[in-house]
């Protein structure tokens, strides 16, 4: 089984969460690394390790992300890393599985099943080696992983949904062993 190499450069772990009931809050964690082994004759026989710097967060709005860094919601200081780890790898069509693993999320690890297309292989242009390209999305509630802050809003709902709806935009080149 080829072992593939996350390029933190070209790989980003996004979100979306609903703010006020009304519109989605949309940020990004740029700080993602790992391996993946994967080969395109046995995509079955795949398995991940994944690991996501949670200090990386970033919305766009400084005082928003320091209240996601806070003891509100990521507490970064007592859990640096959100982490995957593979423990099953479906196919689902061509150029897709469905990859089940546990998501290690604010000290709290649950089941989670991600879906996944995947792209390639194909020669690096600079003739380096090889690369591949996974875009996975799923859907956690971030409360089973003890993130449970929020506020009441006048005439019912919350500020902050459970749902967060996760992509990973991932590139990951062959390792030269």
């Amino acid at each position: 089984m080829a072992k593939w190499i996350i390029d933190p450069d070209h790989s980003v772990a996004a979100f979306a969460v609903r703010h006020m009931m009304i519109a989605d809050v949309r940020g990004q964690f740029n700080k993602v690394t790992g391996t993946i082994l994967f080969d395109p004759a046995d995509v079955a026989g795949s398995s991940v390790e994944l690991n996501i710097d949670t200090a990386s967060i970033t919305t766009g709005i400084r005082k928003r992300d320091d209240h996601l860094k806070s003891q509100d919601f990521l507490d970064v200081e007592r859990y640096p890393a959100i982490t995957f780890l593979s423990t099953a790898v479906e196919v689902t069509g061509a150029n897709r599985a469905k990859v089940a693993g546990d998501l290690t999320l604010h000290g709290v690890t649950h089941p989670v099943a991600l879906e996944v297309e995947y792209f390639g292989p194909v020669n690096d242009p600079f003739g380096e080696g090889k690369s591949m390209g996974f875009s996975v999305a799923g859907t956690i509630n971030r409360e089973n992983y003890g993130i449970v802050w929020n506020e009441a809003m006048e005439g019912g709902g919350v500020i902050v949904g459970r749902d967060v709806r996760i992509v990973l935009d991932i590139e990951a080149d062959l390792a030269h062993d």
